[in-house]
Order: C-alpha cells, then structure tokens, then sequence
C-alpha cells in the first residue's frame, strides 16, 4: 500500500496521489529519467498512442520524473502527450519504488532513476511490476499484460 503524498504534476497543480489513485480501477505508474531525451519521448509517445486502449480496461497512465512541473509542461506541450506527469525531485515516490539506483554510464556510476512500470490498484497494492526496462515497446508490452489477464 502507497503512503499518500501530494506532488506537483505537470500543469503545475498539487495532486493527492492516493486520490488520483482512486480515480480509475487500475493505474500505470511509470518512472522514466529525463523529459526531452530520446527514449523518455518514445515511451512517452507510445503509452499516449495506446491511451484510448488502456481507457478501455479502465486504467490511467502517469508518468514520474524528477524534472520540474515547467520542464514537464513544455514536454507535454512539444510532443503533444495525453498523459500527466508528475514532478518527484526529491525521489520520494522513485524511492517507495524502488525505481532510483546505481546506473552506469561510460564506465562512470551515478545513482539515477531506474525505468519501471508498475500496475496499481484503486488502494495502491502493486500488481505487476516491470523493472529496469527498454523504452521502445514498453507500452505494447504493457498493454499485451493487461490484455492478457483478468485485472
């Protein structure tokens, strides 16, 4: 179960998330690394492609960096995304969920967010899990689970 926090999402309002929890069934919570990078766009163009999809099964689609509710607005903005994002700096929520690590990049290591999805229920009880995952994909594979089981 999710300890409710408030965030700030990208249109810059605070939200509840145990709230916006119960707006729907089922929510996917995705946390990506960076808005304006090359895969955090795929992904986030694929799961806005495949919303309508999703909205079937009753599920709601939320993004989660640590970039600010402006650098999130602009990203919503330029790539015309359907879906909200929240704004997590402090790695509160990556940290509930185990989605902030060590990474390595060029040989260096640096403690980053870790790209993960997880299906959550109207309580906020986890129900699948994808960890450490490939952006490009990701959405289908997503939406292949959810097709594929009695949530």
């Amino acid at each position: 179960m999710i300890v409710s926090f408030t965030y700030p999402d990208g249109s810059m309002h605070s939200v509840d998330f145990f709230a916006i929890l119960q707006k729907q069934s089922y929510t996917i919570l995705y946390f990506y690394p960076k808005d304006n990078t090359s895969g955090c766009t795929l992904e986030a163009q694929e799961f806005t492609n495949l919303i309508s999809e999703f909205n079937q099964y009753g599920i709601q689609i939320i993004g989660v960096s640590k970039d600010t509710h402006k650098t999130h607005c602009q990203f919503i903005e330029k790539y015309w995304l359907w879906i909200p994002l929240i704004s997590d700096p402090e790695w509160l929520l990556h940290k509930q969920f185990g989605a902030v690590g060590e990474k390595s990049m060029y040989g260096k290591k640096y403690i980053g967010t870790i790209r993960s999805t997880f299906i959550l229920d109207s309580s906020g009880k986890v129900i699948h899990q994808w960890l450490n995952v490939q952006a490009k994909w990701h959405a289908q594979i997503v939406l292949d689970y959810v097709a594929n089981t009695s949530l």
